[in-house]
């Protein structure tokens, strides 16, 4: 338990981030959901159509160090790639 005023203080601001840190994760994880269900049932105009909602729920969560920038980076290239996949 935190003793010091400064650290009383610490505590609330990392629990009131852990939470915006949930929900920007949450979110990106579902947006990566979706488009993974329609790459896998190889619906192209439907995973494209989903894209820049995917690309900016990532975005998000990197800009605000939700996840790390490269960890981003490898996200978006990866589900790019997987959806040129399908001919």
């Amino acid at each position: 338990m935190a003793r010091t005023s400064s650290a009383k203080k610490a505590q609330r601001v990392a629990l009131r981030r852990r939470v915006y840190n949930a929900r920007r994760k949450g979110a990106m994880k579902s947006a990566v959901k979706d488009v993974s269900k329609l790459v896998a049932k190889k619906d192209k105009k439907g995973a494209e159509a989903l894209i820049p909602a995917l690309y900016k729920a990532i975005d998000k969560a990197a800009k605000n160090h939700s996840i790390n920038k490269n960890t981003a980076a490898r996200m978006k290239s990866r589900i790019t790639k997987r959806l040129h996949a399908i001919a």
